[in-house]
């Protein structure tokens, strides 16, 4: 017995001496936001290397040639300083950030989610945690961006108030919500976002072909048991055991007790979720007629339907988690006795926007370097040469499959929206792969694998930089290499696992999804 135990403790001082290294170097690089600002410089000075040549990639978007944009052109350098307030302004996740956290900090100010959170402790076994709070990340897909700002936070909460590490709470969170991205049992609008734009690709071989929004469903919700377990050991066995040498030396004066909660608090915490679930009994009436006004609207392709990106549901997520934590927040405060007025409320706001300056900053440089990333076609020329190289290299069908994880997961690296990389990706790879015998089908299946599995070690990732800071609030230090290295055993087993299990599960021909197939007959 002393030979394994021996063994697996090297195994383990190994792994740990090497995510040290990473957390090390990556905390050495320049502070996020300077590190956007040489990026983009970066991106200004390649693209002026590379605007005078010509490339033979042919962008699917256009039917033309791809061509980089010299970024320090005059034309593109004052158009640049033209629109520097609107990308800031425009940028996804800041609203969708700020506006949650507006209703999340009144939550937090009047004691909800403190109370909240000790009563679900009081009945979750410690060990059942993680698997959990993994799970409602994975769901958390249907609220588009919201696993974000609300599941990753909520996640070190919990795990500081059941008296483990808050990091590790960030990282089971971070990879249910973003390396889980392409699992879930609930469909969400990314779902017929990639099917269309799978189906665009593959009538260029086939005009009449029709994919189905629910083609990978069937594997996606496998996906999610096997994103759960998969996270759930790593938690548990990798990455909490290597923080205990980590102080936790942030503020913690707020963060929520383990003792049992007072009478008052009780009669808060019942109205409160009381509230809740009216709100949601009336989202859900509201919603389910036909005529309801949050369908996609008439003139809409998927007119009527609620789980598309054209609907006002979809749309008013973020609005909607404000409305559900603002009004049980208020409530529960006048019945616990922690709201006086409504200026407690208001400053309930203030003190959450306070603790979002840093972001904000960081939200700033990265919003000018993914505009100028973008306008200089330097992602779209990564994604196509990719594309092409492996269509070139005519490798066995399995070896093909990993190419495209692989391929997938790389220009994930430096092309954020899944959206744009599958457009890019999906017009090379889908007619291509349909002449092989390749089903539309399995190679999304492919691309959502290799997409999900390296979200989570990205800077360039859009929400990057707002993990740093809630990792921030509770180990100061905390910077790029500490996530990076918190994330990279969970992206590694993923790419490697996920993988394997797309391998057999196009091994055992299983069926991947509703009306998908495995095969696309050949010369059809």
């Amino acid at each position: 017995m002393t030979e394994p135990t021996t063994a697996a403790a090297a195994q383990k001082n190994w792994m740990t001496r090497s995510l040290d290294v990473i957390e090390r170097v990556g905390n050495r690089l320049p502070d996020p936001a300077v590190l956007f600002l040489l990026l983009m410089v970066v991106v200004w000075v390649v693209s002026a290397l590379l605007s005078n040549v010509q490339f033979d990639e042919i962008n699917p978007r256009t039917g033309a040639p791809i061509e980089v944009v010299n970024l320090l052109h005059g034309v593109s350098l004052t158009a640049f300083l033209a629109t520097m307030v609107s990308t800031f302004v425009n940028f996804a996740p800041l609203g969708v950030v700020l506006v949650a956290m507006l209703g999340l900090g009144v939550a937090e100010h009047t004691g909800f989610i403190n109370a909240a959170l000790r009563a679900v402790l009081a009945v979750t076994p410690r060990m059942l945690l993680t698997p959990v709070l993994i799970a409602v990340g994975v769901f958390s897909h249907v609220a588009v961006d919201a696993g974000y700002v609300l599941v990753i936070p909520l996640g070190a909460v919990i795990f500081y108030a059941a008296g483990r590490h808050p990091l590790a709470g960030v990282a089971a969170a971070f990879a249910g919500v973003s390396g889980g991205f392409s699992a879930t049992f609930i469909p969400s609008s990314l779902d017929p976002l990639l099917a269309g734009l799978t189906q665009e690709a593959a009538r260029l071989i086939d005009p009449d072909i029709v994919i189905s929004p629910l083609n990978n469903y069937y594997f996606t919700t496998a996906s999610t048991v096997l994103i759960v377990l998969l996270g759930w050991f790593l938690t548990d066995r990798i990455i909490e055991p290597r923080l205990r040498g980590t102080p936790v030396d942030g503020d913690m004066s707020e963060m929520p007790a383990m003792n049992a909660l007072a009478p008052r608090e009780r009669r808060g915490l019942l109205v409160a979720v009381a509230s809740m679930v009216l709100l949601v009994g009336a989202l859900v009436l509201t919603s389910l007629p036909e005529g309801s006004p949050w369908r996609a609207p008439p003139d809409a392709a998927d007119a009527g339907e609620l789980l598309v990106a054209s609907a006002p549901l979809m749309q008013s997520i973020v609005p909607l988690i404000f409305i559900f934590f603002v009004i049980p927040g208020v409530l529960y405060g006048y019945v616990a006795g922690t709201v006086k007025s409504h200026r407690d409320v208001v400053q309930g706001m203030a003190k959450a926007m306070s603790g979002m300056g840093y972001y904000i900053v960081m939200a700033f440089f990265a919003a000018q370097f993914i505009y100028a990333f973008g306008q200089s076609n330097l992602g779209a020329l990564l994604a196509i040469k990719g594309a092409n190289g492996l269509e070139a290299m005519g490798m066995p069908m399995a070896v093909t499959l990993v190419g495209i994880v692989l391929l997938s997961g790389f220009v994930n690296l430096v092309v954020g929206s899944a959206s744009a990389k599958w457009a890019l990706i999906g017009a090379v790879m889908v007619p291509m792969l349909m002449q092989l015998g390749v089903s539309p089908d399995l190679t999304q299946a492919a691309y959502r694998v290799g997409d999900s599995s390296t979200n989570i070690v990205t800077p360039l990732l859009p929400y990057f930089p707002l993990i740093v800071v809630f990792c921030q609030r509770y180990v100061k230090s905390s910077g790029i290499g500490t996530l990076i290295a918190l994330m990279l055993p969970y992206s590694i087993a993923l790419l490697l696992v996920w993988t394997t299990f797309l391998l057999g599960w196009w091994a055992l021909g299983l069926p991947l999804g509703v009306g998908a197939s495995l095969g696309y007959p050949v010369g059809t």
